[in-house]
């Protein structure tokens, strides 16, 4: 079923930002890095090119099932997208985006020899490798969960009422990730968090007024699910359990 949300982008940020100021550790980003997501955005849609993408992806699965052989390349593809989006996010999730980008490059490159994800499942399978650290199933296995960690901040930030992308991506990171990682890395990611961007940098990086993000993140949001759904169904079909990372 598709997720509706009430609009919240014409409330003001004021609570996200007495809590940013007064934890008197606020990290800041750069010009730089500014200048660099403004020219990249510039003539393009990010955020709606993702959700294209993931529609597609999405009514593939949804028309074939389960049980079809998604093309690997076609995932990918959509896949390399959503990069971007961490990069719109700042230094917060850097260390996201840069596993993101690897895994996901390492999956494309070998979208040649493979054909499908049922494939990469299928030989780490009979190799008994799924969970070895560098195989192509535990490298799937993580860019489903930067998948998942964006539709839960997309989530969170549209429904949490006062447009705070803080608050949406730490308890998002809490959800999906941090039960994960080791305590250094959860304490940097959370220390990161006040240098994420406000709700009008974030639009500026993505390109998008407030009616048409809200629009391409309900639409992210609805595609991911079926597609999350399918790449776990590869596990527990073969009877891998999902409780690692």
């Amino acid at each position: 079923m598709a997720l509706k949300f009430h609009s919240f982008f014409s409330r003001t940020e004021g609570s996200c930002a007495e809590k940013s100021e007064d934890s008197g550790t606020i990290s800041r980003i750069s010009n730089d890095e500014d200048d660099a997501f403004e020219d990249a955005t510039a003539e393009t849609r990010p955020l709606s090119a993702v959700a294209d993408a993931f529609e597609e992806v999405s009514a593939v699965v949804k028309d074939k099932g389960f049980n079809y052989d998604l093309d690997l390349k076609t995932f990918c593809d959509a896949c390399s997208l959503v990069s971007i989006l961490f990069g719109c996010l700042g230094m917060a999730f850097k260390f996201a985006e840069l596993e993101y980008v690897s895994k996901v490059s390492g999956l494309a490159e070998a979208s040649e020899s493979y054909g499908t994800l049922n494939n990469v499942l299928e030989f780490d399978t009979q190799n008994d490798t799924v969970r070895t650290p560098g195989s192509l199933s535990r490298n799937l296995r993580r860019v489903r969960q930067g998948l998942d960690l964006i539709r839960a901040l997309f989530e969170n930030f549209l429904s949490s009422g006062n447009g705070c992308l803080k608050e949406a991506a730490s308890t998002a990171y809490a959800k999906t990730c941090a039960p994960y990682h080791t305590w250094a890395v959860r304490t940097a990611v959370y220390a990161g968090m006040y240098g994420l961007p406000t709700r009008d940098q974030l639009l500026l990086k993505l390109n998008e007024t407030d009616e048409s993000a809200e629009r391409e993140m309900i639409r992210y949001i609805n595609a991911s699910i079926l597609v999350i759904q399918y790449i776990d169904e590869l596990y527990t079909s073969r009877n891998i359990t999902l409780d690692w990372f």
